[in-house]
């Protein structure tokens, strides 16, 4: 695959790096990438591919652009809110490199399409945010036997490696063979996220990429790259393959793809809202307006959440304080629990539950819900 004389020019400070040249620019230019997610991680990672010259970069997702992505998700600009990521990734891409063919695939990876999307692709570049994806696209590149570019972020802290057992390292099941419970482990949209981590951590994925592309260097292979933003430092842990992974152990039982949200212990939400743990916020306000009816309603999000947009008269006890204050809450009363979304105070209830309190109810939505459909005044985040 030839490089023309604009591309020279482009690539001319890859060209004169001895362990790249011509012919390495060569192999950038023909290699192919999938990148799973167009968010924090796929924006570095996508653009700095389109940079480099990777001659084809596949571009999976099914969402649309939000105001909360702009803070860290820099493939997207504010004219973009509510178009879909891939489009608008696949538009920043072809502005930084006209050269690189971008196929967006505008949908949910599942089971039923993974193998199809990943086949063509060489190198598969992991840039999602939850757990049966992550086991869907592992599974998936050991049978496939492509390198899986893995990188995760939470709050300050974020993980890199490469898992490809067919190169002779380790997979993802593992480094994890089982995932945690349901709601153990808060996503960004709860827990938060330093908006430049994605772009470290996204970086250290682009880099790897290249590397495999032209075949130079020491890989993230049978390696896990930790790193902490708060205190700047990296850390490394060797990794092996387990010699009895379900996936790419000696004796495999995973041959083909599984149902990965009942492996990691998700339920499907109802068609109706007939959850009878749960109530709306329209309920929430009714309880609100009608002392009488004797409901109480508690917020068990954090301090600083509480400061960012709360609801008039409504008491906060953070979740993570909930283990030593439930005593202030009187068992035999009404609580109405809200939180951001309806995550952790699901947790909140069940915790409650197990104390004997009996008549609780989880508000759906949480104070989105509210700022959406009750309160517009009150700040979405």
């Amino acid at each position: 695959m030839e490089l023309n004389n604009d591309e020279i020019r482009r690539y001319s400070r890859h060209l004169i790096l001895p362990e790249v040249g011509l012919a390495g620019q060569k192999k950038i230019k023909a290699a192919s990438v999938l990148c799973i997610g167009a968010g924090g991680l796929g924006s570095p990672i996508a653009m700095y591919l389109a940079a480099a010259g990777i001659g084809k970069i596949g571009i999976v997702d099914f969402d649309t652009v939000d105001y909360s992505n702009l803070q860290r998700q820099i493939l997207h600009t504010d004219a973009d809110v509510g178009r879909s990521k891939a489009e608008s990734a696949k538009e920043t891409i072809r502005g930084i490199n006209p050269n690189v063919e971008v196929v967006i695939h505008n949908t949910r990876i599942s089971s039923e399409n993974a193998l199809d999307l990943i086949r063509p692709y060489d190198i598969v570049v992991d840039g999602t945010d939850n757990f049966p994806t992550r086991y869907l696209t592992n599974d998936a590149c050991v049978i496939l036997k492509k390198p899986n570019v893995y990188g995760s972020i939470f709050r300050f802290e974020g993980q890199a490696s490469v898992f490809a057992p067919h190169l002779g390292g380790p997979c993802y099941r593992c480094l994890y063979p089982e995932p945690p419970p349901p709601g153990m482990v808060p996503s960004c949209a709860e827990g938060g996220v330093l908006g430049v981590l994605p772009g470290i951590i996204g970086c250290i994925q682009t880099t790897e990429i290249l590397k495999l592309a032209i075949g130079k260097g020491t890989s993230l292979v049978g390696r896990l790259v930790l790193f902490n933003a708060l205190d700047m430092k990296f850390r490394e842990l060797k990794l092996r393959r387990d010699l009895a992974c379900p996936v790419c152990g000696d004796h495999p039982t995973i041959k083909e793809l599984i149902d990965y949200e009942v492996f990691c212990g998700i339920q499907p939400e109802p068609e109706h809202n007939g959850n009878p743990d749960e109530v709306t916020v329209q309920e929430m306000k009714k309880a609100l307006d009608n002392p009488n009816l004797g409901i109480k309603v508690i917020d068990v999000r954090e301090p600083d959440e509480y400061e960012i947009a709360h609801i008039t008269g409504v008491p906060q006890i953070p979740l993570s304080q909930i283990e030593s204050r439930f005593t202030e809450l009187d068992p035999n009363a009404q609580y109405y629990i809200h939180c951001k979304s309806g995550v952790r105070s699901m947790k909140a209830l069940q915790f409650l539950r197990g104390q004997g309190f009996k008549y609780l109810k989880n508000v759906k939505g949480g104070i989105l819900a509210w700022s959406e459909e009750i309160d517009s005044n009150v700040p979405r985040y």
